[in-house]
């Protein structure tokens, strides 16, 4: 007879390590999972995680005769809560093999653990903030993930709607390649938008990478709290919070694929900051940098062929101003010299129709969706 699932709470760091190498080993020989950076995964359970300091965290493995088949970890985002007067309790990291005991004692223990909290609602996968990854992957499993945001099995919906959760919103994500028929009208749009507002993109090649960020980083986290406020699951920035997402996307930055427009004093009002496509380099090591590893990583950052969207981002005061015709010129501009095959645009909220309208100016496949659950517990 099977033994039955036992949930321990993660304390010591031999726990902690399989906490962050189950997943790895889940995915061993799928082709489309990239793994995220092993020294920032291991990160989370220290001081050193600069969202430690506004949230609580809790961290679950569960075991089948002394194997583990699962993982989950539960976060109180303070921040957001306050901000929105909720009692929510955020899962993420849940990952686990086709075992709906398994999933149901995970959940069961998370729920338990938020009720004694004072929470009254559990959703996700959603992670600290906006900047890491959420939601579950639903459509698009035979494409390889980007590593912005983590792949999963088809068999990930069952098991969390079997812990009776339902859908609270899906986000959409499209492959842009350059467009069939060239659009003069685009290109003048654009240049006369900058004219008209006195703006300019900034030409990073005068700056080191370095200089580049330094320069204009605290315009750019200005203009994402002030376009990302009121959008699902995201929270202002502290100064830590900033110094920990620049140290972590510093290396895989190319300064070429940050498009950074200011007015006439050097005031960032928009940006797009785009990374190149490098999961296949990190497959290999689970995530680890090592010396080849690193070799693969910055050959991919150096002449990249895919191109993911990260974040775009355009004050409010310009979104009338034409200001997104730059973006999507400089766009365009990359995919008909060939220079890059396609962009892979991430997660657009299913309910941003005013984003996604823009992709009519590309040859667009909506190739991928993703959802957030959600579910009322007793508090």
């Amino acid at each position: 007879m099977t033994n039955a699932v036992q949930i321990i709470e993660v304390k010591t760091p031999k726990q902690r390590r399989e906490f962050v190498n189950f997943p790895l080993r889940l995915y061993k020989n799928c082709p489309h999972f990239v793994p995220p950076l092993y020294g920032d995964e291991m990160k989370i359970f220290t001081d050193q995680n600069a969202y430690a300091d506004t949230c609580e965290s809790v961290f679950y493995l569960a075991l089948r005769d002394g194997e583990t088949v699962g993982r989950i970890q539960g976060i109180i985002q303070h921040q957001s809560n306050e901000l929105h007067n909720e009692k929510r309790l955020r899962f993420t990291r849940f990952d686990a093999a086709n075992d709906l005991e398994a999933a149901q004692a995970l959940f069961n223990a998370l729920e338990t653990w938020g009720s004694h909290k004072g929470l009254d609602t559990v959703c996700g996968p959603l992670s600290y903030s906006d900047l890491e990854r959420e939601g579950l992957l639903i459509q698009g499993f035979d494409h390889l993930s980007t590593f912005e945001e983590q792949y999963n099995y088809d068999y990930y919906a069952s098991l969390i709607e079997g812990c009776g959760y339902g859908k609270e919103i899906d986000w959409l994500e499209f492959r842009l390649r350059a467009p069939k028929e060239k659009n003069e009208m685009l290109a003048r749009v654009a240049e006369r938008a900058l004219e008209l507002s006195k703006l300019h993109v900034v030409n990073a090649d005068q700056f080191s990478k370095k200089a580049y960020i330094d320069k204009y980083k605290d315009g750019v986290f200005e203009c994402i709290d002030k376009c990302y406020s009121h959008l699902y699951g995201t929270v202002p920035f502290t100064e830590s919070m900033k110094a920990q997402i620049i140290d972590q996307f510093m290396l895989i930055i190319n300064k070429k694929y940050l498009i950074i427009i200011c007015d006439e004093n050097e005031k960032v009002v928009s940006f797009a900051l785009c990374f190149p496509s490098f999961g296949e380099a990190l497959q290999k090591s689970g995530g680890r940098l090592t010396p080849l590893a690193l070799l693969r990583l910055l050959k991919a950052v150096r002449s990249p062929k895919v191109i993911d969207l990260g974040l775009v981002a355009i004050l409010p005061e310009y979104q009338s101003a034409g200001v997104n015709a730059v973006m999507l010129q400089k766009m365009t501009e990359y995919l008909e010299s060939g220079e890059i095959e396609y962009f892979e645009t991430n997660l657009n909220l299913e309910t941003n129709v005013q984003v996604m309208a823009q992709w009519k100016y590309f040859d667009a496949q909506q190739h991928k969706s993703r959802r957030s659950y959600v579910k009322k517990i007793r508090s």
